[in-house]
């Protein structure tokens, strides 16, 4: 029998694609759910599943930003062939991207007994939701927002890409979390510390859920689950980044920190009083 059936994969699918890009923790959540559905949280195969639904979130973003895309993979290609060419800002974005992913993959695997292990408990998603909301709160605070897209530069980049390393070890803190608050600190706008955020997952994520197929599918989960959930997040995630896209250029990170807050507290209720186990 599959570790996860097809209903649980359109609910997880769902919850993935609506969190995936938020700042609130796809990963909490995607724990949380699980935990409410009676799926061990740290079993390989649902670890792995929970990756390789990421997919789906990340084609989405491949979609919605196809044409940046494209005239960054242009200007790097460009870039290759012609050495004057490589001064152009969107070339050297491109190797940026590239360079800020290193990190999180090398701690990625050196640290994915733990990841998968010890660090995979609702304890820590409850503590890191909380914790991480403290974070997003004072960088929204301190940050004076006049940095634009254009205005980014390799330090950026690199220190950006490598606070995913926070939500990589600490579900609950939130990839999104982590890279939109860093950008924030240093002084980019709402709209580019958001639009850096997405960048930077892309890498990361895509090869996180292709090295995880494998142990989802030899774990126990069926191909058929895996690939619902994987449809189901790419639809909501691509309908989440519209949305998240238009209120973060009004409005502050307030209503998820306020919302985090909630929901770890909540969380670490229903731990303490077994309503859920971690």
């Amino acid at each position: 029998m599959s570790a996860i059936s097809t209903g649980q994969a359109v609910i997880l699918g769902v919850v993935e694609g609506v969190t995936e890009f938020l700042p609130v923790s796809s990963t909490g959540h995607l724990k949380i759910t699980e935990g409410l559905m009676h799926i061990p949280v740290d079993d390989k195969a649902v670890v792995a599943f929970t990756a390789v639904i990421q997919v789906g979130a990340i084609a989405a973003v491949l979609l919605y930003f196809s044409k940046d895309i494209v005239r960054f993979v242009s200007a790097w290609a460009r870039g290759i062939a012609n050495r004057e060419l490589r001064d152009r800002h969107d070339y050297k974005f491109t190797w940026w991207v590239i360079y800020a992913t290193l990190p999180v993959v090398a701690v990625g695997l050196a640290a994915k007994p733990l990841i998968e292990g010890p660090l995979a408990s609702l304890w820590v998603v409850a503590g890191s939701l909380i914790v991480g909301s403290g974070l997003m709160w004072a960088a929204d605070q301190m940050g004076r927002h006049k940095r634009g897209e254009d205005d980014t530069s390799l330090k950026d980049a690199m220190l950006v890409g490598g606070s995913q390393i926070l939500a990589l070890l600490f579900p609950g803190f939130s990839r999104s979390g982590a890279t939109m608050s860093t950008g924030l600190i240093l002084d980019l706008d709402r709209v580019a510390a958001t639009r850096l955020s997405f960048f930077l997952g892309l890498p990361a994520l895509t090869g996180a859920g292709l090295y995880e197929l494998k142990d989802a599918l030899g774990g126990g989960v069926a191909a058929t689950p895996l690939v619902v959930g994987t449809v189901v997040s790419f639809v909501v995630a691509y309908a989440s980044i519209a949305w998240l896209l238009k209120f973060v250029a009004k409005h502050s990170f307030n209503a998820f920190v306020i919302y985090r807050v909630v929901v770890g507290v909540l969380l670490f209720g229903l731990l303490g009083t077994h309503v859920l186990t971690p």
